[in-house]
């Protein structure tokens, strides 16, 4: 459990920025920026912060879960004859400030154009990137909680491991990793499982379908836990079920190498664009560099996919207490795929790899 003080320390941080914006107040419709800076877990509601006010705008299906989950907040519990929109604009007025700002990319333009008609003032502006680059940076319970999601991960992966059988189709496999991951305490899978054999492992977001393990020796499986506060891990690791072809063998080596030289090159101050180039050297320099499809990695937390970005035009550096992926990966249509993925802690000094599961072929091998 995150404690309440630290939400109020993330609240606090975005006033800060509201401030330095010359923001009077904003509106959050993003219902995961609502999370991280209030503990609230419901939907259909909007926070209002400002200089002195802090203030859920929700219905009455939430009125006991908002005094639960985020007891400091002042909650605005509209009527059922009012619309969110219309409960909004009431708050929005009684405030008599001069400008407020609103999260753009969280609400369509229609809701946006019709808060617009029915506040008068103040100014509405829209807003992007406040709640956003504080939440790349984790604090310690976060830490700790993408910690327990990795191992929740690890432990169903290992529990996919002994109950696979060949006749298993991509679904069933899929299915079992979230049961696993459900026995170890997530409150389930963190994204859409990956369990892709064989040529169907070319496709980098493939969806798990009737293909069975033993239509090829190897299946690639792209997973990840959400532990009971939300956050969630993001690993990927081969599992071979027949023999170890050559260019298997070759071309996994070539995925290892990008990911383990480019991990070593992580650390505060270091730019993301350049730990991505490092990889994708690696698979240059042995001549399948246009297989390399992606970006290298990308930041998570309570979402799989948050800022930074690592990728060859990314502009992100690494800050300490940023937590990313690593996944280099190769594609050959027709043949399959290969991805190896770890989570990575950004510290004061380097790097601390959250994921433990080992990474060599062999280890990869169901006998």
């Amino acid at each position: 459990m995150i404690p309440q003080q630290r939400f109020a320390a993330r609240r606090e941080k975005l006033k800060k920025v509201l401030k330095k914006e010359k923001l009077p107040a904003v509106l959050i419709c993003n219902e995961t920026n609502i999370r991280y800076l209030t503990g609230f877990t419901g939907d259909s509601s909007w926070l209002l912060m400002g200089d002195g006010v802090e203030r859920i705008i929700s219905d009455g299906r939430f009125t006991t879960q908002l005094q639960e989950e985020c007891p400091d907040i002042e909650a605005v519990i509209r009527s059922v004859d009012r619309t969110l929109l219309q409960t909004t604009a009431d708050n929005l007025r009684s405030l008599k400030v001069p400008v407020c700002g609103f999260e753009s990319t969280a609400i369509s333009y229609d809701a946006a154009a019709q808060l617009e008609e029915v506040v008068e003032t103040p100014d509405l502006i829209p807003v992007k990137g406040l709640v956003e680059p504080l939440r790349a940076i984790k604090d310690p319970d976060e830490i700790r909680e993408i910690r327990e999601a990795v191992r929740q991960a690890e432990k169903a992966f290992e529990y996919l491991r002994a109950t696979l059988t060949k006749d298993m189709t991509e679904l069933q496999a899929a299915f079992l990793l979230e049961e696993g991951m459900r026995r170890f305490g997530a409150v389930g899978a963190g994204f859409e499982i990956i369990t892709a054999v064989g040529e169907r492992a070319a496709l980098p977001h493939a969806r798990p379908g009737q293909t069975t393990v033993g239509e090829s020796p190897f299946m690639l499986v792209d997973w990840g836990a959400r532990t009971h506060t939300g956050y969630v891990s993001d690993l990927t690791r081969m599992i071979i079920t027949g023999s170890i072809s050559s260019k298997l063998q070759r071309m996994y080596e070539v995925v290892k190498t990008a990911q383990e030289e480019s991990i070593k090159a992580i650390g505060p101050g270091v730019r993301a664009s350049d730990v991505d180039r490092i990889a994708r050297k690696v698979m240059e320099d042995h001549g399948v560099g246009p297989k390399f499809n992606h970006g290298l990695g990308h930041g998570f937390g309570l979402q799989v996919h948050e800022a930074i970005r690592l990728g060859p035009t990314s502009e992100d550096v690494f800050k300490a207490g940023m937590v990313v992926t690593v996944e280099p990966g190769l594609y050959f249509p027709g043949w399959g795929g290969i991805r190896i993925e770890d989570d990575v802690l950004v510290t004061k000094d380097g790097n601390e790899v959250l994921s433990s599961l080992p990474k060599d072929l062999d280890s990869s091998v169901i006998r």
